[in-house]
């Protein structure tokens, strides 16, 4: 996936090969990890058991809104928008009696072309710069991959797995393998980070351990070619979702053209993957005969569970993504929910690595991550069982014709749609969530808004993603926020040198922006927030504290582990 020559091949196993971070896993997940602690300046190697250029399984659909701001930042969002469905494909999400059948509802999705443009409808008008991005994994991996390869200080060394490692005083020592040559080799890293997902070898290593509800659904996946049935849909989309009293499943567009991922959900009575016929279940979904032809280009049968590790660290070890957590993928949030990990444990390893920080800052992962993923987690099984509810009771007379069927169809497409649009449209869930537990978040005693799948409350309180806005030039004001902490002012007589020279005596990369009164303030009024390269709000108030030293020793760790030693 990209041209920088294999260098595990390069280094024998005499040598070692030394780096600050080592990620396992060169998925969605490990490269937003290693690009963002690249791009901090820190050294970092992947090692990856594929091939360059081995494209990923047809998994993940969909990138969040949050996730795209990520990739703006790491000046990745305009190459992924170029990537994916044609330009003009609906993005829509079809309920139908099945794919090629009757139309029940549709949630109306702006296709990529009119992404940053398009108003009305259920999702449009994001409080973000960057709205979600319908795209499938075969496409957004290989973006990710070239980006990462010109990136200095970043080394992907493919056709390479990880075994095993031990901590060390001053780091660690992992042993990984050639997988071309069989050769064995060690990497000596300052911390180590799995984003190995389902089967972490980096998790059983630091004995996490999931917990959690292990099946909540079967799933046939398939993944074929049939150029013929883009012609017999009347009205494509990207997401079509079969719903008859044989077989409900979900058809999703890969290439705009010919090639789709067809997704069978197993139904109560089928006892094992083996006692489902493939081949007429997929006829049934797609609602095609016999003579209907398509070619099978991979297959996998899956489990939905819901699963959370119970430690996200140990030591100088820490786990990401699926590694962590594993749930159904409702509201597209797995993959995505990796990324927020990734981002999130990358400013925290920068900040310590780069010497402003104290190593207690690195307790913030699990503290502000564990609870989130938890939470999240719950809210994608909530709504896996109110789908998996809505497919078992499908109505029989829902492909009757004439008035009796009209009303089923009517009836059925309109709970489709209302349960639906708030997993596929889900600013809540991208928005909403927040940090309640952080030893680095000086809380107020502001109480969190609360938020559901759709809907959140936007707020500047302590923990809080930081609400979007634009600064005069345009510009939103998550553009403006630096490596380390920003702080917005939004009354200019106030003084914040105090503040300003206590960050920088401590070597804290710090920013204050000016935000003219004539701009709305976020909600909770105050003066001045201090927010974080992740853009979650760290402090607020209306004016400095006398002392400003108590503070930046909260944010950077200082006081966690003052705290900690006298407890």
């Amino acid at each position: 996936m990209h041209d920088r020559p294999n260098a595990a091949s390069d280094k024998a196993v005499s040598n070692m090969v030394k780096t600050s971070v080592l990620v396992v896993g060169g998925g969605p997940v490990g490269l937003t990890l290693a690009m963002d602690l690249a791009t901090r300046g820190i050294a970092t190697t992947v090692v990856e058991t594929r091939a360059a250029r081995e494209p990923p399984s047809v998994k993940c659909n969909h990138i969040s809104s949050r996730s795209m701001e990520i990739f703006r930042r790491l000046g990745l969002a305009q190459k992924l928008r170029d990537a994916g469905l044609p330009a003009d494909y609906p993005n829509d999400c079809s309920y139908r009696t099945t794919a090629t059948g009757i139309e029940l509802s549709r949630i109306l999705i702006p296709c990529r072309r009119d992404r940053y443009t398009a108003t009305g409808g259920p999702d449009t008008g994001w409080p973000t710069a960057e709205p979600p991005h319908r795209i499938n994994q075969i496409y957004m991996e290989p973006v990710l991959f070239a980006h990462a390869a010109a990136i200095d200080g970043l080394q992907i060394l493919n056709r390479t797995a990880f075994e095993a490692f031990s901590e060390v005083e001053e780091g660690i020592v992992a042993t990984v393998r050639n997988l071309d040559t069989g050769a064995a080799f060690q990497i000596h890293a300052d911390f180590i980070v799995g984003c190995d997902g389902a089967r972490s070898l980096v998790r059983k290593a630091i004995d996490a351990n999931l917990q959690g509800t292990p099946i909540i659904q079967r799933v046939q996946s398939t993944y074929i070619c049939a150029p013929a049935l883009l012609g017999l849909m009347d009205r494509p989309a990207w997401m079509t979702l079969s719903l008859n009293p044989r077989r409900c499943g979900t058809v999703v567009a890969i290439d705009g053209r010919e090639k789709w991922l067809i997704h069978n959900h197993l139904n109560r009575e089928d006892e094992t993957f083996e006692s489902v016929d493939r081949d007429a279940s997929i006829r049934a979904i797609l609602g095609v005969g016999p003579d209907f032809e398509y070619e099978i280009l991979s297959k996998e049968d899956w489990f939905g569970r819901r699963l959370v590790a119970d430690r996200f660290r140990k030591g100088r070890a820490f786990i990401c993504g699926d590694a962590a957590h594993l749930w159904m993928p409702y509201a597209g949030y797995g993959m995505n929910a990796g990324i927020a990990d990734a981002t999130n444990l990358a400013w925290l390893l920068a900040a310590y690595l780069q010497g402003w920080a104290n190593i207690a800052i690195l307790d913030a992962y699990e503290a502000e991550r564990l609870p989130i993923t938890e939470q999240v987690s719950r809210f994608a099984m909530e709504m896996a069982g109110k789908v998996l509810s809505q497919r078992r009771t499908v109505p029989d007379a829902i492909e009757q014709p004439g008035p009796e069927g009209d009303a089923v169809r009517k009836q059925v497409g309109q709970a489709a749609y209302d349960l639906n649009v708030q997993q596929y449209c889900c600013a809540g869930l991208n928005f909403g969530y927040f940090y309640d537990r952080s030893p680095i978040i000086a809380y107020d005693g502001a109480e969190h808004p609360g938020f559901t799948m759709a809907n959140f409350t936007p707020s500047s309180t302590p923990g809080c993603r930081l609400p979007f806005a634009k600064l005069p030039d345009g510009r939103p004001v998550y553009d403006a926020l630096g490596p380390g902490y920003t702080l917005l002012r939004y009354d200019p007589d106030v003084a914040v040198a105090s503040l300003a020279d206590a960050m920088r005596t401590k070597g804290v990369p710090f920013a204050v922006v000016d935000v003219p009164g004539d701009q709305a303030q976020p909600p909770g009024g105050r003066k001045l927030i201090l927010a974080r390269t992740d853009q979650h709000v760290a402090w607020r108030g209306d004016a400095i504290p006398g002392d400003p030293a108590p503070l930046v020793s909260k944010l950077i760790g200082r006081a966690h582990q003052l705290a900690s030693a006298s407890a």
